[in-house]
């Protein structure tokens, strides 16, 4: 795996001009996936490569360390490309590994993280070949899709990489069917009521975003129409056409976005027809998922990342666990029915509510869950002599802050269980909890759960070098 930094020119020019054609043997995929050609050890990143092709190339930019090129003719094509007709998945970004075979997809995601682990010399953790999917397509259970005037007709679809240039599409790849179905149902009548497509550049028109999310278990829909304007013009119309037309909708929300903002989501929602919830499950759980939910993008792997999570915390029922990103409840509730107390904490008081109300719609009284930071309550927690057997973490992709490393090992625990969605800043904490007196107990288990991205999710479980 190719890391830019790594590579310095020392001399004052590139080995290579804008707008010059040349040959060029790939040897490497850049933890973003682009294929990675050296000339004079002088390092090309160009998209739709993959490592052994051999490729004539544009190149589009010099910058003193590294450039990028185009493809303009592929003279030998690796064993483990996939031939794709729809090439808008990688001009926009929304499967930009969908030309490499899924088996290399799941090599390229455990190679991540052992090449992170191998740069700062810690070789001897081993990591497990990545969980993945049968059919890895057609997952994501929430859409969230521009929508756009395009030859005054409204469309939606996706901005190419890098840059404002909409590209209006109907198969989105990786979503639910359904989802898909459901944009294209709401986009035919948006269209027939002559509703007027945001228009970025002048800030004006009414609709910005479709947003849509499934239950992959229970099958309901939400329609979440995201608008610049407060008022929807032909609203009643528009709810009764959805109803009509897409009968497992049962919840339609108007989202009022008035910012002019790349923020997707506005902070007034106003329920137009239906719930202001669906339910799905996980692992048996029910959850209630609201517009502003954070909630997994992919259920059944999903599954398999809390399964690992379980089988790495390995609870009797007599444990004291703390979640320490614990959102809507997921991972707290998962763990509840082997634990015999679990406390969650979170920044995001949404999310809070959401979860007490999870936890009394399964009946699961053994949770306590509590609004703010890990470090503020983990403090709390050992202020009132609460002394947890496993820590639980699973943070954004900035990883945890230092001080929220030094109060989880300060409460003492058995493990520590980190989900990670982001290979860099893991290995990054993990050097810090070797410091600190722990081991990481078992190969980490890295879960596929964005297949045709480069994205990885794994579990890492660490315990105490000396008990």
């Amino acid at each position: 795996m190719f890391f830019i930094k790594e590579e310095k020119n020392m001399g004052n020019k590139a080995p290579v001009n804008k707008n010059e054609k040349l040959t060029v043997t790939i040897e490497d995929l850049t933890y973003q996936g682009m294929g990675v050609a050296k000339v004079e050890h002088y390092p090309l990143f160009i998209e739709n490569a993959l490592p052994t092709e051999r490729v004539k190339v544009h190149v589009l930019k010099a910058a003193k360390n590294y450039g990028f090129a185009k493809v303009i003719e592929r003279l030998s094509t690796s064993e483990q490309r996939v031939e794709v007709t729809e090439n808008q998945y990688l001009q926009t970004g929304i499967a930009p590994l969908q030309h490499l075979n899924y088996e290399a997809q799941l090599e390229f995601k455990r190679t991540q993280i052992v090449e992170l682990l191998s740069k700062v010399h810690l070789e001897g953790i081993k990591v497990a070949p990545t969980i993945g999917m049968t059919e890895p397509y057609h997952y994501r259970n929430k859409a969230q899709v521009p929508v756009r005037a395009v030859n005054g007709k409204l469309e939606t679809g996706f901005f190419k990489k890098n840059s404002h240039t909409f590209v209006p599409l109907e198969d989105f790849l990786i979503q639910d069917k359904r989802i898909d179905e459901v944009i294209k149902e709401v986009r035919d009548i948006l269209r027939e009521f002559n509703i007027e497509a945001y228009d970025e550049r002048k800030h004006n028109g009414v609709i910005r975003h479709i947003m849509v999310r499934r239950g992959y278990y229970t099958h309901e829909v939400m329609v979440v129409l995201v608008t610049r304007s407060k008022r929807l013009p032909m609203q009643e119309q528009i709810v009764e056409a959805i109803q009509a037309k897409c009968p497992d909708v049962c919840s339609i929300i108007q989202n009022v976005n008035q910012a002019s903002t790349n923020v997707i989501l506005g902070k007034q929602d106003k329920l137009l027809a239906g719930k202001e919830q669906i339910k799905d499950q996980l692992n048996g759980i029910t959850f209630n998922i609201s517009a502003h939910s954070f909630y997994q993008v992919n259920p059944l792997q999903t599954e398999k990342l809390y399964k690992a999570v379980v089988e790495g915390a390995n609870l009797t029922g007599k444990e004291t666990v703390i979640d320490a990103y614990c959102g809507i409840g997921t991972i707290s509730l998962t763990l509840a029915a082997k634990a015999a107390k679990v406390y969650g904490v979170e920044i995001v008081p949404e999310a809070v509510i959401d979860a007490k109300l999870n936890a009394a719609a399964n009946e699961i009284e053994n949770v306590q869950f509590e609004t703010g930071s890990a470090e503020e309550w983990m403090q709390k927690w050992e202020e009132q002599e609460i002394k947890p057997n496993v820590i639980v973490v699973d943070p954004p992709r900035k990883g945890l802050a230092e001080s929220l490393i030094e109060s989880a090992v300060k409460m003492g625990p058995d493990k520590i269980v980190y989900v990670s969605c982001n290979p860099a800043t893991l290995v990054r904490d993990l050097q810090l909890f070797l410091e600190k007196g722990f081991k990481v107990a078992q190969p980490i288990q890295p879960v596929d759960q964005f297949p045709q991205t480069v994205h990885v999710e794994s579990v890492t479980v660490l315990e105490r070098a000396e008990k």
